[in-house]
């Protein structure tokens, strides 16, 4: 299942500057990726490396933040621009386009603090904006559960449209991620995907209260729609 589009409109502004940004932001870094790369090793130095942010080495801590605008091709930066797009524009509404960029980055460290206490001893470097973009489903869960969220599903080789309520969206797009993320904690499986990153700004999504626009707070506070 690939989200689409939320059919719901903002409620406090008009255009989410910031989702376009990080949007534009994250293909910027892709073009320049060639370029840079006849330079420096982008990944190991740019990327999240867990064996060398414990022994003190590359980029460090930093590389938690510029792993999250690095992506491996286009598919992958496809799929994750998609999804920034449909669970952060609404994410932003409720937030404020700077509020939302912290909490954005939040859940991009919260991703890379887990992944990198499980894969402590791992050379091979962590890239892509998952993690932080599972923190916006999980943000998007809390705030708007009963949204219904226009979606790509493939039966039997027919494409399909339906609108489906993001509360079951989200829960589902999680629970695909914890087998996976025991297997490759627990049996060294090697599936190519951050799993635990993924569960980690999943998880960093609890810190979203910090980061809401005052009126969206009492607003969900007082069970309003936010």
């Amino acid at each position: 299942m690939i989200p689409l589009n939320d059919t719901e409109p903002n409620r406090y502004g008009g255009i989410p500057i910031m989702t376009i940004g990080l949007v534009i932001v994250n293909c910027l870094v892709m073009i320049a990726k060639p370029f840079l790369w006849e330079i420096m090793p982008v990944y190991t130095l740019f990327g999240s490396v867990p064996l060398q942010i414990f022994n003190r080495l590359g980029g460090g801590g930093l590389s938690s933040l510029t792993s999250i605008f690095l992506h491996s091709n286009l598919l992958h930066l496809g799929g994750n621009m998609v999804f920034l797009w449909v669970f952060g524009r609404r994410v932003e509404d409720a937030c404020g386009p700077w509020r939302f960029l912290l909490f954005y980055l939040t859940c991009g460290l919260c991703a890379d603090l887990l992944s990198t206490l499980i894969r402590f001893g791992d050379p091979i470097p962590g890239i892509g904006a998952s993690g932080a973009i599972f923190g916006l489903e999980g943000a998007y869960l809390m705030l708007f559960p009963g949204s219904r969220i226009r979606t790509l599903v493939i039966l039997w080789f027919v494409p399909a449209f339906p609108k489906i309520r993001a509360g079951w969206l989200v829960l589902y797009d999680f629970a695909i991620q914890i087998l996976p993320a025991l297997q490759s904690a627990v049996n060294n499986a090697n599936y190519g995907i951050n799993y635990w990153a993924h569960l980690g700004g999943f998880f960093g999504s609890l810190f979203l209260f910090f980061f809401l626009r005052p009126e969206a707070f009492s607003r969900y506070l007082s069970n309003e729609p936010v």
